[in-house]
């Protein structure tokens, strides 16, 4: 009965996101990591995207590289700080067409078994840990969960990095229950797999050991001693392998080159610097004695780091609660998960901290250890994430912690055994909601809110970029104009990294109004007109990451608050959640002129 239940609802997973990799558009960052796995398999060069790994992309780009496409890289330049990829995918996708949805989708499908592993993880190490009815809890809770369901659609690297984080995690705390050496070196493959998908997951070489440490200080009575130094040298194996397979995944590409022979970007690696917009270089390890240790990591690997460590640097824009800082705050992802995960989920959250202080008022609990090691990493990455507190914008980079999260509320399940039958009420009630509350706004899972602001056509309000508007929806708007045809010029402002028109999608770009401007026209001397207007919640609010592209499909560089003056104005439709459609008459015009001359 159970392996039906856990096949079911695979099953059910595979279904929901390959139907979701069908209905949405290509989010921002998607054509970048298709071309970049494209070239990677092509040149057997890592530049192209060099801030994520390359294992999710690749596998994504195979079936395409199979299928056929066409490339475009006359943009790609080198540098220091060079980002060609930001130009290289519209360029892939421009030279695709309309084709190039297919191929997107042939990619994200290749992808799906990522989240197909992630639920089966979740499932053993909850029942391992709890029982049968643990394991179908928690994988229940992983196959519905809308972030998970949203991001396993894309072959962005954020769910792929999250189901093997918790794998690899699994056979690690299966090795430190029965330290073998076939443990070991199948826990050391699937470490270095893991670390092809994201940086972030680097830390796990460090707290292996630390958690391998805290083990042998709390032994059970009942565990077959074995000596430590065979411990330790399996542990050594674990690390070494993994890291063999990292550098592997590269092709050694650089690896072992002297940490003085860098040229780093970073102020954290680079050193004090005079001007960081002139593209100074540096090394702070230069004249040290560390400049001549060589670094066993792939030079793009490092240089990765080194980049995607100076955009957390750098001024940027983080979008909270209505308004845009030039700075982000330490609890940004506390408030992010209270309003994005379900409120059924947060109630057997609840449960399972009661039932675990019931179990530590009756002295039961035995496997604290095994739950310590669950626990660790989610703890870890939480605050290694939250401690960058200079840019914030994006749930997706503690999305590794949730299949952790999800194993240790699955415990909740227990109540059913250890009390009454009718008492699976009390599970039942919160699981339900929580599948209903997925359910009920799918296929639009990226941009789910719970009830406690509203449901999502009030996220907005709370949270942008890729929390809601990641340019998902360009087909949802294609299908809304084909369903409401109008002879209404149409004007849009599309949140994405490629031009509307490859969908089929005519359009001019909206008026610019920038705040402190009295007059409706914008510097090109264009008045604004009675009309449709589809515009990006990104856009509306200001969120300069990504210019929206014009009429003749170039990128369009706006001033920020350009397209603030929509938030006066009620959306008469919605395509998805991300982009707000308004028909603009002259009446409507009019009351924008006497607001902003109030102002």
């Amino acid at each position: 009965m159970v392996p039906c239940l856990v096949g079911g609802l695979l099953a059910v997973q595979a279904l929901l996101l390959g139907y979701l990799a069908i209905r949405q558009s290509p989010n921002a960052n998607e054509p970048g990591h298709l071309a970049a796995g494209v070239s990677n398999w092509q040149s057997g060069r890592f530049e192209l995207y060099r801030v994520n790994p390359p294992l999710i992309r690749m596998t994504g780009a195979f079936p395409v590289i199979m299928a056929g496409m066409k490339t475009d890289w006359d943009a790609f330049y080198e540098g220091p700080e060079a980002r060609p990829i930001f130009t290289i995918g519209p360029a892939f996708m421009k030279a695709n067409g309309e084709r190039s949805f297919w191929i997107m989708t042939l990619a994200r499908w290749a992808c799906i078994p990522f989240s197909l592993l992630g639920g089966l993880v979740c499932f053993f190490w909850a029942r391992a840990l709890y029982g049968d009815t643990s394991g179908l809890l928690a994988l229940t809770l992983w196959v519905f969960s809308p972030n998970m369901l949203a991001h396993g659609a894309f072959i962005t690297p954020d769910a792929g990095a999250t189901a093997m984080a918790v794998a690899t995690a699994w056979l690690f705390w299966r090795w430190l229950q029965h330290p073998t050496w076939g443990r070991a070196i199948a826990a050391g493959c699937l470490l270095g797999l893991a670390e092809l998908t994201k940086f972030t997951l680097i830390l796990f070489f460090g707290l292996w050991p630390c958690l391998w440490l805290f083990w042998l200080c709390f032994p059970r009575y009942t565990e077959t001693k074995l000596s430590v130094w065979r411990q330790g040298a399996q542990l050594a194996v674990l690390l070494l392998l993994a890291l063999h397979i990292l550098n592997l995944g590269y092709g050694y590409d650089g690896a072992f080159k002297p940490l003085g022979k860098y040229e780093f970007i970073s102020a954290t690696l680079r050193g004090p610097a005079t001007d960081m917009n002139k593209g100074q270089t540096g090394n702070r390890f230069t004249g040290t004695w560390l400049e001549h240790i060589p670094v066993p990591l792939p030079a793009q690997y490092v240089i990765g780091i080194d980049i995607q460590k100076q955009d957390f640097e750098r001024e940027r824009q983080t979008f909270f609660r209505g308004k845009l800082y030039p700075h982000g705050f330490w609890y940004y992802y506390l408030y992010a998960l209270a309003i994005k995960v379900p409120l059924g989920v947060w109630l057997l959250t609840l449960l399972a901290a009661v039932y675990t202080l019931f179990q530590i008022q009756r002295g039961q609990g035995d496997n604290w250890r095994d739950e310590i090691v669950l626990l660790a990493p989610l703890m870890l990455l939480f605050v290694f994430v939250s401690s960058e507190t200079d840019y914030n914008a994006h749930l997706r980079y503690i999305l590794p912690i949730f299949p952790f999260g999800i194993i240790w509320i699955s415990k909740s399940a227990q109540i059913i055994i250890s009390f009454k039958s009718y008492r699976s009420l009390v599970i039942a009630v919160p699981l339900l909601w929580s599948v209903a509350s997925s359910l009920w706004i799918y296929p639009h899972s990226l941009a789910y809110f719970n009830e406690l602001i509203g449901g999502p056509s009030q996220g907005y309000r709370h949270l942008i970029n890729s929390n809601l508007d990641w340019g998902q929806d360009l087909h949802d708007l294609k299908r809304w104009l084909e369903q409401h045809p109008s002879s209404e010029p149409f004007y849009l402002a599309y949140y994405g990294l490629f031009a509307p028109q490859v969908a089929g999608i005519e359009f001019q770009l909206p008026p610019e109004w920038p705040e402190g401007v009295d007059d409706l026209k914008d510097s090109a001397n264009r008045s604004l007109v009675p009309g449709r207007y589809a515009i990006s919640v990104n856009h509306i609010y200001g969120l300069d990451t990504l210019p929206p592209f014009n009429a003749a499909g170039e990128k369009q560089y706006v001033d920020e608050s350009a397209y603030r003056y929509f938030l006066d104005l009620e959306p008469v439709a919605r395509a998805g959640y991300s982009i707000h459609i308004y028909e603009i008459s002259q009446a409507d015009i009019d009351l924008l002129k006497a607001k902003r001359h109030k102002k």
